[in-house]
């Protein structure tokens, strides 16, 4: 093949249009035929070296795996993303696609986002959440990946909360990584868009190592003085782990909370454990205008899951998300990436998605307290439908 049969078919690719799967209807959201970004989305000129004197073969030189977790954000009216790339070494890069369009035609920017390279035992960055803070800035919280050197084995590692801001996603100052002074390691850490009490606040995941929670009980929630120098002295949980539930091995924060009138709305991700390994969900909850660390509605179970071949990817049986725009027309753009392989969107409004939040009964905890609350809940349809 040649470059510019590579170049075509990429262009197709980015001017391919994308409708709603109908055949997914549950009157919350839509979900879309294809994926919004994947790795073919891609340039072909970060993959192939297209002077024929050098790459005689058109081969591969510099491969692309996949195309994920992404932070939102709308920017001059643009729908941009901040899309995680991993490469066949498996090293992760994040890159800037945009479009005017919230569902296709993302085009990632000639070069991806180079980051002040400050921290020299950090070996990978992923999973960036962008949050337009009221301050002026344009915060990118992500996971700074570095080997743990007090064990041998070669997939120990540590996380923590990096944290970087800019004004136009291209500049891009690098802040010392969040010190959370009660819990060794953080991921899925999350900047809120308001100042609370004066202070800035996140939405942190207590670890006690790289994978394992521990006894980290849930998503938690601190404040800390000064962004350039963040400490994190006392995390208090908000949406918290529970046994039997989509959260029962770990959650964290996913997009940025949106703001409504009845409360902050969040998008998270939980994980529970099975015969064939973690699922992966997508749930949403809300805290208090006032106290955004108070839960105020939590809807029972999940609200997005894996879907047929959603379920299939480098880690299956995976959803995810750290990105969704509310855009000024109420409309709401949730980015989840599945089975850690490509990237795509669900839309609602904020109409419906706080309808959901506020609305959808409560996990009830126990078998026979979850048929009690359907039985309920079909005889008033029953009654309601003269039966």
């Amino acid at each position: 093949m040649t470059y510019k049969e590579l170049n075509d078919r990429y262009e197709a690719l980015i001017a391919r249009p994308n409708s709603v799967d109908e055949t997914r209807y549950n009157g919350v959201y839509e979900r879309y035929v294809n994926p919004v970004l994947t790795r073919d989305h891609v340039p072909p000129f970060w993959v192939y070296d297209p002077d024929p004197e050098s790459n005689p073969h058109m081969m591969t030189r510099l491969g692309v795996n996949a195309v994920f977790n992404s932070g939102a954000l709308l920017v001059d009216g643009k729908y941009t993303l901040v899309a995680r790339v991993e490469g066949y070494d498996r090293k992760s890069f994040f890159a800037v696609a945009q479009s005017d369009s919230p569902t296709e035609g993302f085009r990632f920017w000639d070069e991806p986002v180079i980051l002040p390279d400050t921290c020299p035992d950090e070996t990978n960055v992923y999973d960036m959440r962008l949050t337009r803070h009221e301050d002026g800035f344009i915060y990118g919280i992500f996971c700074s990946e570095s080997k743990d050197r007090t064990n041998p084995d070669l997939s120990a590692a540590t996380a923590a909360a990096g944290i970087v801001r800019t004004k136009d996603l291209k500049n891009w100052e690098r802040l010392p990584n969040l010190v959370t002074l009660h819990s060794p390691q953080q991921r899925n850490v999350c900047l809120h868009p308001e100042f609370v009490d004066g202070k800035y606040a996140f939405y942190t995941r207590p670890m006690d190592d790289f994978i394992d929670t521990g006894s980290g009980g849930g998503i938690g929630f601190g404040l800390c003085d000064d962004i350039t120098h963040a400490v994190i002295d006392e995390e208090r949980m908000t949406s918290v782990r529970k046994y039997h539930t989509i959260t029962e091995v770990k959650n964290g924060a996913g997009a940025v909370p949106i703001k409504t009138d009845r409360g902050w709305i969040h998008i998270a991700h939980g994980v529970r454990n099975t015969a064939a390994g973690l699922r992966y969900v997508v749930y949403a909850f809300a805290t208090a205008l006032d106290d955004p660390s108070r839960v105020i509605a939590e809807p029972g179970g999940f609200l997005i899951a894996p879907y047929g071949g959603e379920r299939v990817g480098d880690v299956s049986n995976v959803v995810f998300t750290n990105g969704a725009i509310a855009a000024p027309d109420g409309r709401v753009y949730i980015y989840y990436a599945s089975s850690d392989t490509r990237l795509h969107v669900a839309s609602t409004d904020i109409s419906r998605l706080t309808d959901y939040v506020f609305n959808t009964p409560r996990d009830p905890g126990r078998s026979a307290d979850c048929v009690k609350q359907r039985v309920e809940f079909i005889r008033k349809n029953l009654r309601f439908l003269g039966k």
